[in-house]
């Protein structure tokens, strides 16, 4: 599958980025399922089990992603303070993954008895009310992963000294966003102040963070030296000194 040599050294979390947007896009289909009308149960079911198809093929992918990214961490140096923030792309599947699967077991629970899919066994057990709850317990098993990760992310940050800002500073706003979102959704889930309380933390952290991302990206948007990519710099040291050898 590889055109190019790799190295642990040249993995990154970036590399979750292709793959979350399946896991985002089988979310938002779960939250249009939501909203089709009764009128129309069988594209609502259509909508429902598309979205289970696109969660399955992302969110396993991304699993094997974060544990090379693991190895990783473990086995060598931390990423470059260029690309530091993106140690906080791992919670995006993580978080998204979670909502997403409780989004879908909810409506599942509607669109199941209402198109008559998979009827109920002799025991009377419904399959929407098992998807939910399966949902909602995989949710809560990605939320504690989450944490871990989280934690990660913040010590490696607060690690890493004068990290200059860039582009890569809105890795800050997508990740911790839906992490927020599950973490809200749990606690609208459970009678649990905890959840609900610390989904406000997050959403609040989450909103002050982009009002200052957004912020640096207007100011050095307007002198130009935002668009600069971080990758970039080990490239133009490179050739820097493969021109002083020349000279030499």
């Amino acid at each position: 599958m590889a055109h190019h040599n790799h190295n642990l050294t040249t993995v990154s979390a970036v590399w979750l980025l292709p793959i979350v947007s399946t896991i985002v896009a089988a979310a938002s289909g779960g939250i249009v399922a939501s909203v089709i009308p009764s009128t129309h149960p069988n594209e609502a079911l259509i909508t429902l089990i598309t979205s289970y198809v696109l969660w399955g093929t992302g969110f396993p992918l991304a699993m094997c992603v974060l544990v090379i990214y693991f190895l990783r961490l473990s086995t060598q140096s931390l990423p470059a303070k260029e690309v530091i923030v993106s140690t906080f792309l791992p919670l995006g599947p993580l978080g998204q993954g979670g909502f997403g699967i409780m989004q879908l077991g909810k409506v599942a629970m509607t669109v199941f008895r209402e198109t008559d899919s998979l009827p109920a066994a002799a025991s009377h057990v419904l399959p929407g009310e098992v998807l939910y709850t399966v949902g909602f317990l995989v949710a809560l098993f990605l939320w504690g992963f989450g944490l871990v990760w989280l934690f990660f992310a913040v010590a490696t940050v607060y690690r890493t000294p004068k990290f200059p800002f860039n582009m890569g500073w809105w890795g800050f706003t997508f990740p911790l966003g839906v992490y927020a979102t599950s973490t809200t959704m749990l606690g609208s889930e459970l009678p649990s102040a905890f959840f609900r309380v610390l989904g406000t933390i997050f959403s609040v952290a989450v909103t002050l963070l982009w009002i200052v991302v957004s912020c640096g990206t207007l100011q050095r948007a307007w002198t130009g030296d935002m668009f600069f990519a971080p990758c970039l710099k080990d490239l133009e040291q490179q050739k820097g000194t493969g021109r002083e050898t020349k000279d030499v």
